[in-house]
C-alpha cells in the first residue's frame, strides 16, 4: 500500500454481538469473564484499501453488505472489532449527523451544534449561519422545533452543515435520496465543486450516478473488497452479478 493516503483500512473487521434472551447482556456484563452470551455475527471480515487524496470512490453491494458500518467506522460512530483504519483530514459526515439532531431544538440551534462537533469555531458558525439557512432552504421552519420536521427537511439541514464545515472529505450515504429533485440538484453540484479539490466516499444504489461522479469503485461482498477499480469496469460487472443472464437489468438499481 501506498503511504500517499488520506483513507486506509487495512484489516478491518466488524462483529456484532446478537443475545438470544433479554436479559443475556446484562449476564455478558457479569460474568462475561467466564462465559459467553451472545453470539457474533459478523458483517465485515478483512477490509483492505487506501483512498488517495483528491479520489472519489463510489461503494457499491447488496443490502446487508456492511456498507454503512464500513462508513460509520470510519466516521468514528462505531470501532472495528479487529484491524485498523487511518483517516488524515477532517470529515464530514453526511450519513449521521442528522440522526443526532434534538428535536426539541429549533434548526438553527441543531446547526449550530452540529457545526461545533465538526470543529467549526463559534465565530465561524455566526459568519456562516447565515448561508448555511439558505442552503438548506427550508424557510421559516429553521427557527422551529426540529420535530415538525420532516425527513426531507432534516436532510437539508444536515447537508448545508457539511457543506459549510471546511471539509477534508465527505462521506455519504444515501443522503441524495432524500428530499426533492430541486434539492437533489443542489446537493449533486456542490458535489462536482467539491470533487476538484477535496476527497468523496460515497455508498450509493444509483449506479449511473456513482459511475458519472466516480473515478473508482469498491464492491463490497461477503465482509471483504470483491473487486476495486474504474468506475465503467466494476459497475458493469457488478450489474451482471446482481442479475444474471436472463434477468432484466435496470439502469440505476
Amino acid at each position: 500500500m501506498s503511504s500517499d493516503f488520506i483513507i486506509r483500512c487495512s484489516g478491518v473487521g466488524k462483529a456484532f454481538q446478537l443475545y438470544r434472551h433479554q436479559n443475556d447482556q446484562l449476564k455478558q456484563i457479569v460474568l462475561g469473564l467466564w462465559k459467553k452470551f451472545y453470539t457474533e455475527k459478523w458483517v465485515l471480515t478483512d477490509v483492505n484499501f487506501d483512498i488517495a487524496k483528491g479520489e472519489r470512490v463510489g461503494i457499491v453491494g447488496h443490502n446487508g453488505a456492511g456498507k454503512t458500518t464500513l462508513l460509520q467506522m470510519l466516521c468514528g460512530i462505531t470501532q472495528p472489532t479487529r484491524g485498523f483504519f487511518d483517516v488524515r483530514g477532517r470529515i464530514a459526515p453526511i450519513l449521521a449527523l442528522g440522526s443526532a439532531f434534538d428535536g426539541l431544538l429549533t434548526g438553527q440551534e441543531n446547526a449550530r451544534i452540529g457545526a461545533a462537533i465538526l470543529g467549526l469555531t463559534r465565530t465561524e458558525i455566526d459568519r456562516r449561519m447565515a448561508s448555511i439557512a439558505a442552503f438548506a432552504d427550508i424557510g421559516s421552519a429553521f427557527e422551529q422545533p426540529m420535530r415538525t420536521y420532516s425527513s426531507g427537511m432534516v436532510a437539508r439541514v444536515a447537508f448545508a452543515i457539511c457543506v459549510h464545515a471546511d471539509a477534508d472529505i465527505l462521506i455519504i450515504d444515501e443522503a441524495l435520496s432524500v428530499g426533492d429533485e430541486p434539492f437533489q440538484e443542489k446537493c449533486e453540484d456542490y458535489l462536482v465543486e467539491f470533487a476538484k479539490t477535496g476527497t468523496i466516499l460515497i455508498v450509493s444504489h444509483s449506479l449511473d450516478y456513482l459511475e458519472t461522479l466516480c473515478d473508482r469503485i469498491l464492491w463490497l461482498d461477503n465482509g471483504v473488497i470483491r473487486e476495486s477499480g474504474d468506475s465503467a469496469s466494476v459497475i458493469a460487472r457488478y450489474r451482471e452479478a446482481m442479475h444474471p443472464a436472463g434477468d432484466p437489468v435496470q439502469r440505476g438499481a
